[in-house]
């Protein structure tokens, strides 16, 4: 009977350990798996094929595009996207959006933020036109390598 008993207790001296380890091995398998998942595409606007004339035509320019940062009156970071954007196309636009797709040290996708620079209430932009933008981000994440962003446009939307 006590050889029984015994038994028992060097198996469960056995198997707790075993289990634990399983458990955590379990964990660390799936932590590693999400950390590296690639970053899900874009959602939102699609860029249509002759959106994708128009910019493979060099219609759409963006220039002098310079990023700034400064301490806002809450002591909380803003950084600053400015530059232009120019219509050398023949084509009025209603609306023009970008990605901003910020990075880690690492090459990994922080962040990917949709914004318009060009919009409908403003006035669109007129064949020929330059107009100046502006894009605010002041919750930009730790891991961000602070280097400019990849700017990609969205979406254009013609007159």
């Amino acid at each position: 009977m006590a050889t029984t008993q015994e038994a028992r207790n060097q198996t469960l001296a056995i198997g707790l350990p075993v289990a634990i380890a399983v458990v955590v091995v379990s964990i660390g398998g799936y932590l590693l798996w999400h950390m590296s998942r690639q970053a899900p595409a874009p959602k939102g606007p699609a860029l249509t094929e002759e959106a994708r004339a128009y910019i493979r035509g060099g219609h759409l320019k963006l220039s002098d595009v310079e990023m700034k940062a400064t301490k806002s009156y809450m002591n909380q970071m803003l950084v600053e996207i400015t530059g232009n954007i120019t219509n050398a196309g023949p084509r009025n636009l209603r609306q023009v959006d970008i990605h901003c797709v910020f990075y880690d040290p690492y090459g990994q996708v922080v962040l990917r933020e949709l914004s318009s620079i060009v919009r409908q209430k403003g006035g669109g932009l007129k064949s020929g036109e330059t107009r100046a933008f502006r894009l605010p981000f002041d919750t930009l994440p730790q891991s961000w390598n602070q280097q400019m962003p990849q700017l990609v446009i969205a979406q254009i939307l013609f007159e």
